[in-house]
Formats: structure tokens, C-alpha cells, sequence
């Protein structure tokens, strides 16, 4: 594993690199306050056939922050993040990996961009979370009235293991498995440890896609895409909305299989070995 800074217009970012430097570049991209560390079980086992690129995006992890006067973070723009990553790689063309939130700016990017997207494998995620129309006032409204971070002072922990049990309080992973994202996403200071992460990711969004523009979007993606899901259902990922955008998606093929929302942490083996069926030996 190497650590790799990329400088940006928009800002540098931080990244983790697995595998050879000539194998056919992927890239892994992760789910929302995760960061590249997720990836850790999981890319060790696909370096066998790929480099493996794992940004932190703006916001998590070691990669910076939005500029002071930005307001909030918003899944479009991250697709001009990521390809930011990819032009400071010099990768013309390469796969792609996103979990969850990284799945939805994946599957974006492979719609903006098909000739620069081979393959494209998507965990928990095809396509952002979107609008159905029932919620767009409340939401909006609700965006505009927390426009500000409540300022008060950052929390801090005695140490990582206060931490990872904090992390723990919000399901899904065991300590062993929540340990490396955790202590990526901590910044050692004088009384404690403290989070990395920008608070403003936090905020709400103000307005999401529309649910029938999204699957217009999907239908745009020409690359060949493998789709995970965790049995059973993740609660915002529902099965008849996931059939529908996967309906939407010229060739894909769905796959589901006992696990939480984070399959690739879970089940690192048996999410490689699919992964690996699918991205082939090259």
C-alpha cells in the first residue's frame, strides 16, 4: 500500500494505492464519512489484476476540505472531484469501484463519460439518492434554515479506541473492521483525538435528483456494471427502486448476498472473488 498526494485546482487530495504501477488502473471510491481505508480488506485481493486507487474524497480522510465560505457538499460535484484524481494520475481510461456514496458518483461519472470508463462495479449504490417529489419543499426549506455548522467546539476522544467505539454506536461494523477507517479519520492534537472530516458533509442537501432524471442518467452508462446488494434490503435502498434503476442500465448484472450496507468490509473475500469474475484477469 502507498499513500499518494494529488494536487488539484480544486484542492489536493489524498489517495491509497495497491497493486503494480503498469496493471489496468481502478478506481475505488467510498461511501459517505468512510475514506480510503474501507477499501483496505478488499484491495490487497484485487491488486492481483489491478492498481488500485482508493482517493479519500474532499471533504474525508486526509484530502482537503472545502474553501472557508463554501457552504455544503453536493454528490455532482464530486464527480469533478474525482475526475480532478483522474487527470492528476494521467489515467485516460480506467474502472471503477464505488461504495454507496461511491457508487452513485461512479455511476455519474460513467454516464458523463463512457469512453473513459471500462468497467464499472458498484456496491450498495446505482446512482445517488434521489427525489420522488413527495419531500423537495421540506427539504429545501429544512437545507436553508442550516446553512451554518452549529459552532461548537470539535469532539475529541482519549484515544482511538474511544473512538472506534463511537463509530461502533452507529451499527453495522465490529471494532476489527471499523478500526482503520477510524483512525484514518482522526487528527492526533494536545487534548485528544479529533475527527478529520469536515462537519459541513453533515449538512443537508438541498435539492437531490429527480428519481426519473437519475434513470435517465443510468441509461446513459454503456460500461459493462456488476451491482451488489446486501440481503437483507439496506432500508434506503429498496428492492423495487434498485430493480428499476438497474432496469435502466443496458448491462448490468445484480447480484445480492447476506451482509450489511458494507459488504466489502464484511465479506472481503467472497466481495473480491465476485469482483475479481467480473473485472477479469488482464
Amino acid at each position: 500500500m502507498r499513500e499518494l498526494r494529488l494536487k488539484t485546482a480544486r484542492g489536493e487530495l489524498a489517495a491509497l494505492q495497491w497493486g503494480e504501477p503498469d496493471a489496468p488502473p481502478l478506481l475505488a471510491l467510498h461511501g459517505w464519512l468512510d475514506n480510503a481505508a474501507s477499501f483496505g480488506a478488499i484491495a490487497p485481493r484485487l491488486a492481483a489484476c489491478r492498481r488500485v486507487i482508493a482517493p479519500d474524497l474532499p471533504g474525508h480522510g486526509h484530502s482537503a476540505h472545502l474553501p472557508a465560505g463554501a457552504i455544503r457538499y453536493h454528490v455532482v460535484d464530486q464527480v469533478d472531484h474525482v475526475l480532478d484524481a483522474a487527470d492528476a494520475l494521467g489515467l485516460a481510461s480506467f474502472d471503477l469501484l464505488g461504495h454507496s456514496l461511491g457508487a452513485g458518483i461512479a455511476s455519474l461519472i460513467a454516464a458523463a463519460l463512457p469512453a473513459r470508463v471500462g468497467k464499472l462495479a458498484l456496491i450498495e449504490g446505482l446512482g445517488p439518492l434521489a427525489d420522488d417529489g413527495s419531500q423537495t419543499l421540506s427539504r429545501w426549506r429544512d437545507a436553508h434554515a442550516q446553512r451554518e455548522v452549529p459552532r461548537r467546539g470539535p469532539r475529541l476522544f482519549a484515544s482511538i479506541d474511544d473512538a472506534v467505539a463511537a463509530r461502533l454506536a452507529a451499527g453495522g461494523l465490529d471494532a476489527t473492521q471499523a478500526r482503520p477507517i477510524v483512525a484514518r479519520n482522526l487528527r492526533e492534537t494536545a487534548d485528544g483525538f479529533g475527527w478529520r472530516s469536515d462537519p459541513r458533509l453533515r449538512l443537508p442537501t438541498p435539492l437531490r435528483i429527480d428519481e426519473m432524471q437519475l434513470r435517465r442518467l443510468l441509461a446513459g452508462i454503456e460500461s459493462p456494471t456488476l451491482l451488489l446488494l446486501a440481503e437483507p434490503e439496506t432500508p434506503y435502498l429498496p428492492r423495487a427502486m434498485m430493480d428499476a434503476r438497474a432496469a435502466s442500465v443496458r448491462d448490468i448484472r445484480v447480484e445480492r448476498m447476506p451482509g450489511i450496507h458494507h459488504l466489502h468490509v464484511q465479506h472481503p473475500r467472497e466481495v473480491a472473488e465476485r469482483l475479481l469474475g467480473f473485472l477479469g484477469q488482464q
